[in-house]
């Protein structure tokens, strides 16, 4: 009896115990809740200051904050915040307890990030760090044109004697590890740029752009596999030679020259270079730069990791014969033929839209403006390889020049492969026999071998192919023999003129030379005539 009695005693005593601590916590917050009420903001500071100075003589432990929007721009979000994102998005997702989903902008994937207050740890090199998401809320309800005013941070933790590691490589280290992640995870964009009318006013820039979605790929490039690998292996010891370039003191970048007869895949390689580095295209439209400072702005405005193609550039701008035209202008005087003054002044007004010369794309490729930014290339595609100038062309401009020929018979084999899922057929032998003797365009074979309707096979579309290139080589044999025939015209023109000149210039001779025959005549009757009155 007396044992039950002190246990309930006890039981009581704890009730107790806790009602007192509950009570306590109550008072407490209550307490606190008139402090932050009533007690001036200054002096909170003060406390705050003072409490914090005490406690880090005792706590071992460091904190970096990294706040979600920057001081210097108009609402930005700090790069910092973004690439620590995406580095603890790999980690979050097998570690955070809560989790938060987002599709990113220009993000390919649904991306997983920590949720508010949520901490995970990292490991670096054999120390431990702790990431931890949080937010401030703002005190009192504003109504902002932004929305959402509560500020979020993500709060680094590590111990002190640490702090060489994590200041010097840890950091680094996610910053590099973010900026990976979001160009693995990126949407990449095909940019084009716009006239500089359209640079000013709200969400107005120099590049417009979409998604770029072209599947080309080396596998399905049609081209000889030596070549294809060549030049793959060029690119990427290109995306790894940072230091290398460093090193020999030139800008991170690469020049490419692509030509060839059209419908030969220049504009495919393009395509299959930036799937193969998944780099960003910038599509330069010089017609519509004004002049060579605008195309700096363009150049400076392009990101990292970008090819910048100028396509069919001999027909872009007059660029290759402004020496040409300076030198007859130079060497033309007052007396010039109409006809072509008449022409070069039409020709000046056609490019009044465009003051783009020679000397400033020169300069937009290797002068001091091309190293700001690194890892990049530079495209330029053309029909005809011998109107360009020189200089545009030479090696250290454009490092590689890639000659985009005719279809051959290993390029063949890779569009049937692509077209009809053939890798070999009785009428291969036959098709690169053919190809062997005509000229035709890996486009027009493309062409030929895509299936015009449910009822085309392979045998079919193999058979159009042959009387394709068959009718290709009758043509370009007409064509020879029609060229043979307005030459040896030409030539008969040319030799008959040759002759007609020849016989004029002798009617003539014999003209001036019975003209002075008469001059002589009447001079000698004239003087025959004085002496006879003479006498």
């Amino acid at each position: 009896m007396l044992q039950k009695k002190n246990k309930n005693k006890n039981k009581m005593t704890g009730g107790e115990m806790w009602t007192q601590i509950g009570s306590s916590l109550a008072g407490l917050m209550f307490i606190w809740a008139m402090f932050k009420q009533y007690f001036p903001f200054e002096m909170e500071g003060h406390l705050q200051k003072y409490t914090q100075k005490l406690v880090s003589l005792f706590y071992p432990y460091i904190h970096i904050t990294f706040h979600e929007f920057t001081t210097e721009g108009f609402y930005e979000r700090s790069k910092a915040y973004m690439a620590i994102e995406r580095y603890l998005s790999t980690n979050s997702s097998t570690r955070a307890k809560r989790l938060k989903a987002d599709m990113v902008r220009d993000s390919k994937s649904l991306v997983l990030s920590m949720d508010d207050y949520e901490e995970i740890i990292d490991e670096f090199k054999g120390i431990k760090v702790w990431w931890a998401s949080s937010k401030n809320i703002p005190r009192s309800q504003v109504i902002s044109f932004y929305g959402d005013e509560e500020k979020r941070f993500y709060m680094l933790m590590f111990h002190r004697r640490h702090r060489e590691i994590v200041n010097r490589f840890y950091l680094n280290h996610v910053m590099d590890e973010g900026k990976a992640i979001e160009v693995k995870t990126r949407k990449r964009k095909l940019y084009t740029n716009n006239r500089s009318e359209q640079w000013v006013g709200y969400q107005r820039t120099m590049w417009s752009h979409v998604v770029f979605e072209h599947p080309a790929t080396f596998d399905t490039l049609a081209m000889e596999e030596t070549k294809k690998k060549q030049i793959m292996n060029d690119l990427i010891t290109f995306t790894k030679s940072k230091d290398y370039y460093k090193k020999i003191g030139k800008a991170w970048k690469r020049g490419y020259l692509l030509f060839g007869p059209p419908g030969t895949g220049k504009s495919t390689m393009i395509a299959a270079m930036a799937n193969l580095l998944e780099y960003d295209v910038y599509d330069l439209e010089l017609t519509a730069v004004k002049d060579n400072t605008e195309l700096r702005k363009l150049l400076i405005d392009t990101s990292n990791k970008s090819i910048i193609v100028i396509e069919d550039i001999d027909c872009s701008l007059d660029l290759t014969g402004q020496r040409k035209k300076k030198e007859e202008k130079d060497g033309e005087g007052e007396g010039k033929d109409p006809v072509s003054k008449k022409k070069n002044e039409d020709d000046e007004k056609s490019k009044d839209s465009s003051k783009v010369t020679l000397s400033g794309l020169l300069n937009f490729i290797d002068g001091l403006w091309s190293a700001c930014g690194g890892e990049r290339i530079i495209v330029f595609t053309t029909n005809y390889v011998e109107k360009l100038d020189p200089a545009l062309i030479r090696r250290g401009r454009m490092d590689k020049h890639i000659e985009l020929s005719y279809c051959c018979f290993e390029a063949f084999k890779v569009l049937a492969r692509n077209y009809l899922d053939l890798e070999s057929h009785d009428l291969f032998e036959t098709i690169g026999k053919l190809l062997e003797e005509t000229k035709i365009s890996p486009a027009d074979v493309a062409e030929n071998l895509m299936p015009k309707s449910n009822d085309e096979d392979a045998d079919a579309c193999l058979a159009n192919l042959i009387d394709a290139i068959e009718k290709a080589k009758e043509e370009a044999k007409a064509k020879a023999e029609e060229e043979e025939k307005e030459r040896a015209k030409a030539e008969e023109e040319k030799k008959a003129k040759a002759e007609k000149e020849e016989k004029d210039k002798e009617k003539e001779h014999k003209s001036d030379e019975a003209v002075e025959e008469k001059k002589t005549a009447g001079e000698e009757v004239k003087e025959n005539g004085v002496k006879e009155n003479g006498g």
